[in-house]
């Protein structure tokens, strides 16, 4: 009784928001599987879970989410329903998903009681604590437990979110520890004629890439160039500004300085041994300068709003990282990289060539390395064992 009272009062107090667009794409032919991810860092790991079961089990998915990111095959992106009864069975009236998983552990009451109308399986994946889309709701009594005793399957991060997920009422039965999920791959492509005849030309010359560099980063740079230049004089910085088009001044600007002997890329100039910067400028290259430096200073994170690139990138193609405070949007993906002890933190450029000229020294830049990598490559496991449970709940098993 208390549980009807609660979803009464929660969807009494749901408003219609009228701008929201009754237009929808058309919805693909056969079975169709919903994935939802409600915020930005549970997008990567829930966009890595599409790609796979398009690509293994060749079905459709619908991936709800604030931002979705950019396209995937056979992965239609819409933003989420308001959690209200009319938008719920709108929503669902037109997608008709056979199964529901939704990531974090956010409850949408309207919706996941319709879809339960309808025995619609869902599942939590990724589960980190039971919430409301406002923290308000959680007042309507028993609501959260009404959510919580419709999912088939919860599956958290680690035993403190286990037992959150308990204490808000799901069945001791349906909450399992599993881990994280995979992030979305990351591994960013580079033309292997280009690394194979830089690497010829570069030998074994030291060499770090400062990624993304914003204007007001660029003098903290230089300085912790100069600072590790002085330990190791054949020291190469590959330096991509935070806005491409600035390359062309900013290789002009250092050039009239004269305190270092700089190369463009745009001008199909090469880092020969004289050369001290190599200005670069196509963000296409990311991947090929991760691949070349074995260390990275990630711009943005010093003096900025946050890193351009997503930190997993120089992770998972072997790149030591080297990183300011701010963090940006990625503070999630930081903070799993640091919790490894997978990446060096600076406050100052004095910090920023202190840390260069100590991971200079190769085995501890491989150190960082292989421990980001670890970070960046874990949870495979855990999507396994996702797709299995979701393939099982879909063919009838329990």
């Amino acid at each position: 009784m208390a549980a009807s009272i609660g979803l009464t009062l929660y969807n009494l107090g749901q408003r219609r928001d009228l701008a929201t667009p009754s237009v929808r794409p058309p919805r693909p032919v056969g079975r169709l599987i919903w994935l939802h991810a409600p915020g930005e860092g549970l997008v990567s790991p829930m966009r890595a879970l599409a790609r796979r079961i398009v690509e293994e089990d060749g079905l459709p998915v619908l991936l709800t989410a604030p931002t979705p990111g950019p396209d995937l095959e056979g992965v239609v992106m819409q933003p989420p329903a308001p959690d209200n009864p009319v938008d719920a069975r709108s929503f669902l009236d037109h997608w008709h998903p056979e199964i529901a998983v939704f990531a974090g552990g956010q409850l949408r009451p309207a919706v996941m009681h319709e879809a339960a109308d309808r025995q619609i399986p869902m599942l939590v994946v990724n589960g980190k604590a039971p919430a409301f889309l406002r923290e308000r709701d959680g007042w309507y009594p028993g609501l959260m437990r009404s959510a919580l005793a419709r999912l088939r399957v919860i599956l958290a991060v680690d035993e403190a979110a286990a037992r959150a997920f308990r204490k808000g009422g799901a069945g001791l039965s349906a909450v399992a520890v599993t881990g994280r999920m995979a992030e979305e791959s990351t591994v960013l492509p580079a033309s292997e004629a280009e690394r194979t005849a830089l690497s010829r030309l570069l030998a074994a010359r030291p060499l770090w890439f400062a990624a993304g560099v914003t204007e007001a980063e660029e003098a903290a740079v230089l300085q912790a160039h100069r600072m590790a230049f002085q330990y190791s004089h054949r020291l190469l910085l590959i330096l991509m500004p935070e806005h491409p088009s600035r390359a062309a001044a900013l290789a002009q600007t250092l050039n009239r300085a004269g305190d270092f002997v700089v190369a463009e890329r745009s001008r199909e100039q090469k880092p020969q041994t004289d050369v001290e910067i190599f200005v670069v400028d196509n963000p296409a290259e990311y991947g090929l300068w991760y691949r070349l430096a074995p260390v990275t200073f990630l711009g943005g994170t010093l003096i900025g709003k946050g890193p351009v690139r997503n930190p997993m990138e120089a992770a998972v193609l072997g790149s030591a990282i080297l990183h300011g405070p701010k963090t940006g949007q990625y503070g999630p993906v930081f903070g799993r990289l640091g919790a490894a002890r997978a990446t060096r933190a600076v406050a100052s450029a004095t910090g920023l060539g202190d840390a260069l000229g100590d991971l200079l020294a190769p085995d501890r830049a491989a150190r960082l390395a292989q421990a980001a990598w670890s970070v960046a490559s874990d949870g495979a496991e855990v999507t396994d064992l996702v797709l299995h449970r979701i393939r099982a709940i879909m063919d009838g098993e329990s």
